[in-house]
This record gives structure tokens, C-alpha cells and sequence, in this order.
């Protein structure tokens, strides 16, 4: 495949898509989801919470600041493709070591340019996130029969992919105040930062790590990172979540919120067409604060499954009393601490008679925005309150 050559995208429910290569050579399959960020597309590249999707970015222009080594959330892009309205045909950034095409061919990933974002957009917000293949050189329907066949998000581990295969330390930066071990479902770079950064050596785990190994390494607090797929079958990391509840203080994100919530009894259903972007509007439900964060999940934690009935219908504007204001779970009392004001779906929930709480979201930024960068200090206070 060269730069330009014409390139399709066909849907798993029929819908095809013309656009020119940018990317490398190859046909791929992946769940497509749209991302509303502007910027941040090396973070979002290689976040490894996008494995096994197709990412659509909406804004219209990417690529013109180029790409550098900084940004890169892990070793290698994790998408299974790429897909923009328009490819900067240069980059200008005093930080770019780079340009943004070359970047995806050397990293093996298919991407399209050209392409009719704000209809592909649209349809996946009418019909919900579906399998897509994306490629050249062959036939309309050979590529049609790939989509149709490609699998479902539903029911899938893929942080087996994306884990760490092996334990490693991080050296806390400036004064040491614990250690925290971390959980690596599909970690982002950032996250160990603003652990590090804030006084605590990290041991990063795998996935599959029990709680009895977390434990003999006498940590201060856990984290349970951000990843990708469906929660439900990563029974291991569950029982090790309930291992650990009670015994050290636990803040999970993304992923770890939804395995959290399953840790506790709840249960987790699969979003229409998830939430991708950096502009997601969060009410703090303690004081009504609102913050913007970034947000990249396909599945929610359903309280109401801990409370005995279903949700109540919406009307209107999402409020307060989509949620229940407290249910009794496996652990003692659940509550909601965050809900997203575009649906009224959960986005965070505490403990009240454990230390531990997670968001759905991500507070360390990368990309922006840094409205909820406060969790980490949170995290902090939780910790030197059990421990001082």
C-alpha cells in the first residue's frame, strides 16, 4: 500500500466508506467508536485501553503538530486502526520529531484520511459501536464479509494483550511516602507519573497477579488501572480485588472502576457507543461541581443491580436521580461520588465502610484536560490516613 492509494471501510451492518490510505499496508477488523478530542491523537494512539478498536477521530484536522516520543502512553500504538476527515500534509511543532503518517506506517497501523467522519459519526451513535474492517486492495465484499464476521466487544479479554508480562519497580520521585502497587490492565505512562511524582515507588504487576502476592509486597495502597475489553471475563482480577478490599486502601480507574463494581456485586452492561473524548462533563455529587475530563470506556457499572430494581427511566436532563444514593453491596454501603451529565451514567463510587473508591474515567490527562488530576491527591490523603 503507498500513501494515497484508495482505501474502504465497510460496517458489520452493511455501510461502506471510501477514503485514501495513511497508514501501513494491510486490512484490519475492530470495534469503531468515535473520539472527540482535538488533540492528544499520539496519546489516544497509544492508549492501551483502545485494543481491538478502530478509533474515528471527529475533529476535523489531525496530524498538524506532529508526534513525539514524550506523548507515547506506551511502547506501541495499540488501535487496530485509524480513521480522520483530513491528514495534515505537514507537521509544525517546535517538540515534533516527526510526522504523523510516517509514525502509523512504522508502527504497522491501517489508517484512512478522506474520509466522511461526521456520517460514520452519526451512524455509530444511531446503530451503537460495531465491528468495521478497514483496508485496500480487496474486494468491496470480501471486506463487507470481514466486518459481518469480525467479533464483538462483548465477552472478550484483551488485557491479556496489553498487561505487562513481568513485574518492575518505579523509584518514587523526590521524598518517599509509601509504596503503591499497581495493577497493570493496559496502563497509560502518565498514570505511574503521577503516582511516582507524588513521593511513591510503584510496583507495576500483571494482570493475573493474585492478592496474596500483592499483599507480600507490603503495600501502601493499590491501583487498579484503565484497560481494555468487557470486565466480566477477567474473573482472576475480580477475586483479586476482593482479596485485597479491606486489608489496603484502592483506587481503580476505568477498567479497574468496572472491576471494582463487579468486586463488589454489581454488574456491568456494555454503552451504546461507549464515551471517547476529552470534553466529557462529570458532576461531583458531594457539592455539584463540575469538571471536564477525558474518558475512553465502552462498559458501565450498574448500581442498580446491587439495589434490587432497574433504573428509572430518564427525562429531561440527566439529574441526580438516575442513581441510587446508596446501596448495600458485598462490602458494606456503596455510593455514587460522580455521574456523566451527557447520559446520567455512573462515574464514580466509594466505599463507605472500606477505603477504597474509583472514577470512570482518566484523571492523569494524557490528553487533557487536568480538571480531575485531584484524585491522585485524593488517593494520597486515603493512604496516609491508614497508614498515619
Amino acid at each position: 500500500m503507498t500513501t494515497g492509494e484508495p482505501a474502504l471501510l465497510c460496517t458489520a451492518d452493511g455501510e461502506v466508506f471510501r477514503g485514501r490510505s495513511v497508514g501501513a499496508a494491510g486490512v484490519t477488523t475492530g470495534e469503531a467508536v468515535f473520539n472527540t478530542s482535538m488533540t492528544g491523537y499520539q496519546e489516544i494512539l497509544t492508549d492501551p485501553s483502545y485494543a481491538g478498536q478502530v478509533v474515528v477521530m471527529t475533529s476535523s484536522h489531525i496530524g498538524n503538530y506532529g508526534v513525539s516520543e514524550d506523548d507515547d502512553q506506551s511502547s506501541r500504538p495499540a488501535v487496530s486502526g485509524f480513521v480522520v476527515r483530513s491528514m495534515s500534509r505537514r507537521d509544525s511543532n517546535w517538540r515534533s520529531q516527526g510526522a504523523l503518517g510516517d509514525y502509523l506506517r512504522s508502527h504497522g497501523v491501517v489508517a484512512m484520511a478522506d474520509v466522511d467522519t461526521r456520517r460514520l459519526t452519526r451512524h455509530i451513535r444511531d446503530r451503537g459501536a460495531m465491528p468495521v474492517a478497514v483496508g485496500v486492495g480487496v474486494d468491496q465484499p470480501e471486506l463487507l464479509e470481514m466486518a459481518a464476521s469480525a467479533p464483538s466487544m462483548v465477552g472478550r479479554d484483551l488485557v491479556s494483550l496489553v498487561t505487562t508480562d513481568h513485574a518492575y519497580t518505579l523509584d518514587a520521585v523526590g521524598t518517599r511516602r509509601g509504596r503503591v502497587v499497581a495493577i497493570d490492565l493496559g496502563m497509560k505512562r502518565d498514570i505511574l507519573a503521577n503516582l511516582s511524582g507524588r513521593g511513591f515507588e510503584v510496583d507495576v504487576v500483571p494482570a493475573g497477579t493474585g492478592a496474596n502476592q500483592v499483599l507480600a509486597l507490603e503495600p501502601d495502597g493499590v491501583f487498579v488501572s484503565n484497560g481494555p475489553g468487557d470486565p466480566e471475563p477477567l474473573v482472576t482480577a475480580i477475586e483479586t480485588l476482593r482479596g485485597l478490599l479491606g486489608k489496603v486502601p484502592l483506587f481503580g480507574i476505568c477498567l479497574g472502576h468496572q472491576l471494582l463494581g463487579l468486586a463488589t456485586g454489581a454488574s456491568t452492561y456494555k454503552l451504546p457507543f461507549g464515551h471517547h473524548g476529552g470534553n466529557h462533563p462529570v458532576r461531583r455529587l458531594e457539592d455539584g461541581r463540575v469538571e471536564i475530563t477525558a474518558q475512553n470506556h465502552g462498559f458501565a457499572v450498574d448500581m442498580w443491580s446491587l439495589a434490587g430494581r432497574p433504573a428509572p427511566e430518564r427525562s429531561g436532563l440527566a439529574g441526580p436521580d438516575l442513581l441510587p444514593n446508596v446501596v448495600e453491596s458485598r462490602f458494606g454501603p456503596l455510593v455514587p461520588t460522580h455521574q456523566n451529565l451527557n447520559d446520567g451514567t455512573l462515574e464514580g463510587m466509594r466505599l463507605v465502610d472500606v477505603p477504597a473508591f474509583s472514577v470512570q474515567y482518566h484523571p492523569e490527562s494524557a490528553p487533557g484536560p487536568r480538571d480531575a488530576r485531584g484524585l491522585f491527591d485524593q488517593f494520597t490523603r486515603l493512604i496516609e490516613g491508614e497508614s498515619g
